[in-house]
């Protein structure tokens, strides 16, 4: 008869699974994703590394499923504001606004997920997640292009366009630091009018499309 695992086990394995991730993604945080060795979230797990090398064969499936599960996180974030909103063009702001407060809230971590450099290897895992995240915020561009809230325009190039327009204004290299009180949500809200400018929208502010953002 063969092994079958129980509720417990599979329960207790998950859950194994998940406490490595959470140490690799606390590692990425604080350190960027150089910082993601086996040995060390062995270490942050407080577990033996042969136990990480079970689930994760090497480092690179890894930082992969870590990258996964960030970017899960990300759009799921994205779609439930923009899901909520009451319309095409008011769940175009939220999508951009929910990623523009989660990214400078994790700076850090979103940057070693989408654009941090590191293995040649893991390129292709990292051009997975930020299409995946253009796809979203294609996806709404063109419903509000339907909708004729939105000039028509090639959304192929302006939603990545849009969110590297994010991704460097607010937590890349040349990105300030928000240190002031209240600069986060300024600069989210700043990065959210300048998104919605770009794609045609000349008053974003004045219809109520950017009100204020409250940082996760």
């Amino acid at each position: 008869m063969p092994y079958r695992r129980t509720e417990n086990v599979v329960r207790r394995l998950a859950e194994r699974e998940q406490a490595i991730l959470a140490a690799a993604r606390a590692l990425a945080a604080e350190h960027g994703m150089g910082a993601v060795q086996i040995a060390a979230v062995a270490d942050r797990a407080q577990i033996a590394a042969g136990t990480v090398y079970r689930y994760f064969p090497s480092k690179a499936d890894l930082v992969a499923a870590l990258v996964a599960t960030v970017a899960e996180r990300e759009l799921a974030a994205m779609r439930a504001a923009a899901d909520a909103a009451p319309g095409p063009l008011s769940a175009l702001a939220a999508a951009i606004a929910t990623f523009a407060a989660r990214a400078l809230q994790e700076r850090s971590l979103v940057w070693a997920v989408t654009a941090e450099p590191v293995d040649a290897e893991l390129d292709a895992v990292r051009r997975d997640v930020r299409q995946a995240l253009a796809g979203e915020l294609e996806t709404r561009i063109r419903t509000a292009i339907d909708g004729k809230h939105l000039p028509a325009q090639d959304t192929r190039v302006v939603a990545p366009a849009v969110l590297g327009a994010l991704l460097e204004g607010l937590i890349g290299p040349l990105a300030p630091p928000q240190r002031a009180p209240g600069a986060a949500r300024a600069a989210v809200q700043t990065a959210t009018l300048f998104s919605l400018r770009a794609l045609g929208v000349v008053d974003a502010r004045a219809i109520g499309l950017v009100a204020q953002v409250a940082l996760p």
